[in-house]
């Protein structure tokens, strides 16, 4: 067992990650829920962005996206994705590596329609990831498809989550001299026992 205590005790890595945002949230000017994703395509280029973290479950960390994304399409062709969040307030970040799997049911129809409706609208409208003409092209289509959807839009198809149900999570803290704190949590696949370790900064 490591020497893990103060901000990295407790013996269940996602409930450490809850505490952990909680305090984020309360410190954190904007977006502590910003969390920077990185995918890898085909040819195996890396390829990173900033996405929003909706929610920590039991056993993986949930966003939302268009799965005709560049992002989505990259998960959907390695079923895998990393990410980090990182707490400039704090001085710590959370590291994640892990499987994917898509959020598609009743849970994302719920998220979709508490989004403002603004926010629904444009998720119909963007063809996220691919050319764009300008702008007001954009808002045109906005202005359009109002007119065809109303004010209760459904969740389109093409619009959903992923779950990443990790199999390394990291907790880092920073370190009076660069003597940062680092725990490493890992597991050969998601539901089995973790195992812990303090890494050099």
């Amino acid at each position: 067992m490591t020497d893990r205590s103060g901000i990295f005790a407790g013996d269940d890595p996602f409930i450490l990650a809850r505490i952990w945002l909680a305090e984020a949230e309360k410190a954190e000017i904007n977006d502590p829920t910003a969390m920077a994703l990185a995918t890898v395509d085909a040819a195996g280029m890396p390829n990173t962005r900033m996405v929003l973290l909706k929610e920590i479950e039991d056993d993986a960390f949930v966003f939302y996206t268009n799965y005709e994304s560049v992002k989505a399409t990259e998960i959907e062709q390695s079923g895998k994705a990393a990410f980090v969040m990182h707490w400039k307030s704090l001085r710590r970040q959370i590291r994640v590596r892990g499987t994917v799997t898509r959020e598609d049911g009743p849970k994302a129809d719920s998220y979709f329609a508490s989004r403002a409706l603004q926010s629904r609208l444009g998720a119909w409208a963007s063809q996220q990831s691919r050319p764009l003409s300008s702008r007001a092209a954009l808002v045109a289509e906005v202005a359009k498809l109002t007119l065809r959807h109303g004010n209760n839009p459904k969740r389109p198809p093409f619009w959903g989550g992923y779950r990443i149900h990790p199999t390394e999570i990291e907790f880092w803290a920073d370190g009076a001299f660069r003597l940062h704190d680092r725990f490493r949590w890992t597991r050969p696949q998601a539901g089995s026992e973790w195992k812990i370790e303090r890494l050099n900064p």
